[in-house]
């Protein structure tokens, strides 16, 4: 079966409706197969918008991985930042274009397949990481996040302890000041500040 990171897939459509109340604002979503989280929000992804200060997010924000555009919808909901949001699924970005327009947000929505398609510097890079890539490719989104950082830029992701929380922050302090904003049920929200 097609894995929700690949550029394509084979998996027949079957778009359906959520609806995610975060932080007593209510969202619109379209949902489809082979998109991450297509039943409803998933709980890393609620865990990190809900720990995440919108108050301190401005300037140029990447939505890494967006799926079908929670986190980047949100945050340009709640803050005067600019958006852009990447991903490989081209099935997940159709979904972010819809779900920006429903939810009433301008974003910037493109193809990527990690950084290759990134040519600016961001304030912030959020993102709720696709895990089972393996840590090869995790490891080259969250360090790599560092080479498109602006200086004291931050990446902001959630991981769970059980995908290798604990190990991801040890060698993530080589490169970054790193911070944990929130332990939820396993998971954790980690603010790395590009040094």
């Amino acid at each position: 079966m097609s894995y929700y990171f690949d550029k394509e897939t084979s998996v027949e459509s079957n778009i359906s409706t959520i609806k995610a109340n975060i932080k007593n604002n209510l969202y619109t979503f379209k949902t489809d197969n082979n998109v991450f989280s297509k039943r409803g929000l998933d709980f890393g992804t609620r865990t990190l918008l809900e720990t995440i200060d919108t108050n301190s997010i401005s300037g140029d924000v990447l939505d890494f991985g967006c799926g079908y555009g929670p986190i980047g919808i949100y945050i340009k909901a709640n803050t005067n930042s600019n958006v852009d949001m990447i991903d490989i699924n081209e099935r997940a970005l159709s979904l972010a274009r819809i779900n920006a327009s429903i939810n009433n947000v301008c974003v910037n929505i493109f193809e990527s397949d990690v950084y290759s398609n990134i040519n600016k510097m961001y304030d912030y890079i959020i993102t709720n990481p696709p895990i089972r890539v393996g840590k090869k490719v995790l490891y080259e989104i969250l360090i790599g996040a560092r080479e498109h950082l602006k200086d004291e830029g931050h990446l902001i992701f959630v991981i769970n302890k059980d995908q290798g929380a604990k190990s991801a922050i040890r060698d993530l302090e080589e490169h970054y000041k790193v911070k944990t904003l929130e332990k939820n049920k396993g998971f954790f929200v980690i603010d790395c500040q590009k040094r």
